[in-house]
């Protein structure tokens, strides 16, 4: 059963929007796109998962993706946990081609590629950490009697794993994504007593959904990016072009002639994904490339946004993300 169902990643809707206003010649634009790159092909990782997952009994197991919560010193992210009455099972998915070779010696992860070599963090490390963490936490939540256990899992077929015979941790942590029914099984087999009951576990799901705390960062802060670099004004969804300019209540291209009546819905998504989530008239204008505060006014009125203050001290909540 999905308690908390995956969803787009925030953090790649920034990153995205970041690619967007950004000018191709700026200096952070090709390391934007290569993080950008590897966010979403984590994600797309996480989200072959899916199909794997889709073979566990339903009332069984409560499954909860892209869970962050605090154990009371820090925060700490989980791709993916599955709860039964059991025991809970931590997923670290890595979604990583080629070769991999674990070096149990160094705690690193070597990728071999096209006759090159590349370093990663070690997963089995950071699924221990994971694991210490969410003990912790359930502590704090009076369940410090159930079993936690974790795996990595890779998400392509295609990637072969390696590392030496003595490192036997590798051959019961990590996983081929295909395999992860048949592991859940046979942690299943390893525990004879329920640790919760239906209601305890169902109890435990929800607490876990409260306590989750999404991760909202300062995108601009983390690259360390004016936002004078920010490119303004209404992109076009057809060429990619801006400005678009506002003309007797449509959105026109000025590259391609192509008509929107609601481009700037997307811009304002942009605005909130870069800059703030609230907005006053002026700032839209700004943004917007707009010279009417009664257009400015009509758009906003047809956003129906929450809103504080009054007059030109009037400040629009944007919901858009």
């Amino acid at each position: 059963m999905i308690i908390k169902p995956r969803m787009y990643p925030l953090y790649i809707k920034k990153l995205e929007a970041l690619q967007r206003r950004l000018l191709l010649e700026h200096p952070k634009f090709e390391l934007i796109k290569e993080d950008c790159g590897k966010r979403i092909a984590g994600y797309r990782g996480e989200q072959s998962l899916d199909y794997h997952l889709g073979f566990l009994a339903e009332h069984q197991y409560h499954i909860l993706h892209d869970v962050r919560i605090y154990d009371g010193t820090h925060f700490f992210q989980l791709d993916t946990v599955i709860l039964s009455k059991k025991f809970i099972l931590i997923l670290e998915v890595k979604n990583i081609t080629g070769t991999l070779y674990f070096d149990s010696d160094f705690n690193q992860l070597i990728r071999i590629q096209d006759e090159k070599k590349e370093s990663f963090p070690d997963p089995i490390l950071q699924v221990e950490r994971q694991n210490y963490q969410l003990r912790k936490w359930l502590r704090l939540i009076k369940h410090s009697n159930l079993p936690v256990q974790s795996l990595v899992v890779i998400g392509s077929p295609r990637t072969i794993l390696e590392t030496t015979p003595q490192n036997e941790k590798i051959y019961k942590k990590v996983i081929h994504s295909a395999k992860l029914p048949f592991a859940i099984l046979s942690i299943e087999q390893d525990y004879k007593k329920n640790y919760l009951s239906e209601k305890q576990l169902f109890q435990l799901s929800q607490q876990m959904v409260t306590n989750h705390t999404p991760l909202n960062i300062d995108i601009l802060a983390q690259y360390k990016i004016p936002k004078g670099d920010i490119l303004k004004a209404v992109i076009c969804s057809y060429c990619q072009s801006l400005p678009m300019k506002r003309s007797k209540g449509k959105w026109i291209c000025s590259k391609c002639s192509f008509i929107s009546k609601d481009a700037h819905l997307s811009a304002l998504e942009d605005y909130s994904l870069l800059i703030d989530s609230t907005i006053t008239n002026q700032k839209m204008r700004e943004f917007l490339n707009i010279q009417s505060t009664s257009v400015a006014n009509k758009l906003l009125f047809s956003l129906k946004l929450e809103s504080s203050g009054t007059k030109r001290g009037k400040i629009y909540h944007l919901n858009v993300t």
